[in-house]
């Protein structure tokens, strides 16, 4: 569902679905942003944070004058279990839903396998994971977006950690799928992003609560994704 020749910004929402409505509310109607249901939403408020976070974003597409299909992410960050999970996101309207590269590749294979029967994308998640092709070769059909992750904890404590830009070219070269990077909120980790050919950068920061300053930023990181 997603145009391989296009760039996206995905924002990350993390707090609460009273934060998220007065963010959707404030963002530019664009068909390069995707939303993301982030795992702390979907663990506070469980599959109704899917629902309603693709109902408030679909009404306000629909409501403008611009006419594009509202995508929505359900980051569960699956690890067992894989096809059920699936069906809980597509149950609630996702139209992808995120795996962790690190779960057994029985339960990536089902994954990736469910996603393709109810055709919603899927997307591996490779935090915590040096080499990302390792899991790819291992798998019987690829996802749809494999995710290069820097963790919020990890940025944290340990200032030395690097977002693997150079993953994406390794990836690239072995196969014909979209990478999205994630764990860099700043204008020039998005510029580096983009400027590694990354199809899809998530940022979160800046989009955790509703502020006077959400449309400008991300606007700018719009400017950024061309």
């Amino acid at each position: 569902m997603l145009n391989k020749k296009q760039k996206y910004l995905q924002i990350a929402l993390n707090s609460t679905l009273e934060e998220a409505k007065l963010i959707i509310n404030q963002l530019p109607v664009d068909e390069r942003i995707i939303i993301e249901v982030g795992t702390p939403l979907i663990k506070k408020y469980g599959i109704q944070a899917i629902k309603t976070i693709k109902s408030w974003w679909t009404s306000k597409v629909s409501l403008s004058s611009k006419n594009f299909y509202p995508y929505v992410v359900a980051d569960l960050k699956t690890m067992d279990r894989g096809a059920i999970e699936v069906e809980i996101a597509y149950s609630g309207g996702a139209d992808a839903v995120i795996a962790l590269g690190t779960a057994p590749i029985e339960t990536l294979n089902v994954f990736v396998e469910k996603c393709r029967e109810l055709k919603i994308d899927s997307m591996i998640d490779m935090m915590n994971i040096d080499f990302s092709l390792e899991v790819l070769r291992n798998l019987k059909n690829l996802p749809d977006v494999v995710i290069l992750h820097r963790g919020v904890d990890e940025e944290e404590f340990n200032p030395e950690s690097e977002i693997p830009y150079h993953e994406i070219h390794r990836i690239k070269e072995n196969y014909d799928i979209l990478v999205s990077v994630a764990g860099g909120d700043t204008i020039q980790e998005v510029q580096r992003a983009i400027f590694n050919d990354a199809d899809i950068v998530i940022v979160w920061k800046h989009f955790y609560e509703s502020s006077s300053e959400v449309a400008k930023l991300a606007q700018e990181f719009l400017n950024e994704i061309k």
